[in-house]
C-alpha cells in the first residue's frame, strides 16, 4: 500500500498543494501555491517551491533550492501574473539551484526527466531543458534557452538568452556563448568549438561507424569558416548515412542566432608554447600533429 506523504512539523505547506504518496517534506520547507509533487519526491530541508509548479515522481531537492518564483526581468514585479514550471521524473536539484517560472501566464519553464542540476545552477524563465541533461555548479542559463537531450553543461558556463544547445553537446567549464552550439559538439572559451563530444557519443551507444562519419562531417562543415548554405550542403552529403550528421543538419536549418564553428587552427597559446619548447627541426612535423589533434 502506498505510504502517505510525510511533512515535517516545521514545514509550511499551502492548502492548495497536492502531495502524492511517498512524498517527504523536510524541515523548514515552504510550499506556496498549487504545487504538485510526484510520488516519492523528497524535499530534504529548507526548500522553497512557489506557484504553478509540478515535479515528477522520484525527484530529490536539496536545501536552499528555489523553484517556481518569478523571472529576473525588470518588467516583472512581485505579485504580477507569471507562468508555470514543469519538472520531469527522477530529477536531482542540488543546493541553491534555481528554476524560474515563465514570464508569460500561459507558458512554462520546462525541465525534462533525469535532469541533474548541481549546486548554484540557474535555469532562467522560459527555458526548455531536455532529458538526461547535466548542468554543473554555477552554470547560468538566461531566459528562453533550449538544451537538448543528453547535453552536458560544465561549471560556471554562461549562456545568452535564446541560445540553443544541441543533442549530446558539451560545454567546457567557464565557457560563454551567445550563439547556438551544434549537436554532439564541444564548446570552449567564448563562442568556439574544439571538436566533438566523443565520450558522450560513445556513452549514448552510437555505433563506431556513425561516430567516424560524424567526425568527418564535423571537419567538413565546422572546421573552417563557411557560410550557412555551404555548411548545409556539406552536411547533406553525410546525412543519409549518419544520425549525428542529420541532427547537425536540422540544427543548422533551424538556428536563428547562428552556430559556433571551429577556427581550423591550434590555439594561439599552444603555438607560442611549442615555439619556445621545440627545436626548429621538429617544428613542422609537430604542428601537423597538433592541428590533427585539435580538430579531432
Amino acid at each position: 500500500m502506498p505510504r502517505a506523504p510525510v511533512v515535517h512539523p516545521t514545514a509550511v505547506v499551502d492548502d492548495r498543494a497536492r502531495l502524492a504518496p511517498g512524498v517527504e517534506v523536510g524541515p523548514r520547507c515552504t510550499i506556496r501555491g498549487p504545487v504538485e509533487l510526484g510520488e516519492g519526491t523528497t524535499l530534504i530541508a529548507d526548500v522553497h517551491i512557489h506557484g504553478d509548479t509540478r515535479i515528477g515522481p522520484g525527484g530529490v531537492v536539496y536545501p536552499y533550492a528555489c523553484i517556481g518564483f518569478g523571472p529576473q526581468h525588470v518588467k516583472i514585479r512581485h505579485g504580477d501574473p507569471i507562468g508555470a514550471v514543469r519538472i520531469g521524473a527522477d530529477a536531482v536539484i542540488r543546493e541553491h539551484a534555481t528554476v524560474h517560472a515563465s514570464m508569460y501566464p500561459d507558458q512554462r519553464t520546462i525541465v525534462g526527466d533525469r535532469v541533474y542540476l548541481m549546486v548554484g545552477a540557474h535555469i532562467g524563465h522560459d527555458c526548455v531543458i531536455g532529458n538526461d541533461v547535466i548542468i554543473c555548479n554555477g552554470a547560468l542559463l538566461a531566459g528562453h534557452c533550449e538544451i537538448a537531450d543528453r547535453a552536458y553543461i560544465s561549471g560556471n558556463v554562461s549562456l545568452h538568452q535564446f541560445c540553443r544547445v544541441g543533442r549530446g553537446a558539451m560545454i567546457s567549464g567557464g565557457a560563454a556563448c551567445n550563439v547556438d552550439i551544434p549537436p554532439y559538439c564541444t564548446a570552449y572559451g567564448f563562442n568556439a568549438l574544439s571538436g566533438l563530444n566523443l565520450v558522450g557519443m560513445r556513452r549514448a551507444g552510437l555505433p563506431r561507424e556513425e561516430i567516424t562519419l560524424a567526425r568527418r562531417a564535423y571537419r567538413e562543415a565546422f572546421r573552417t569558416r563557411l557560410d550557412r548554405r555551404e555548411q548545409i550542403r556539406r552536411l547533406e552529403a553525410f546525412a543519409d548515412r549518419c544520425g549525428p550528421a542529420r541532427d547537425m543538419l536540422e540544427f543548422l536549418r533551424t538556428t536563428k542566432r547562428g552556430v559556433l564553428i571551429g577556427d581550423g587552427r591550434p590555439k594561439s597559446h599552444t603555438v607560442r608554447w611549442l615555439k619556445r619548447a621545440l627545436r626548429p627541426d621538429v617544428w613542422n612535423e609537430t604542428m601537423t600533429e597538433v592541428e590533427d589533434d585539435a580538430m579531432a
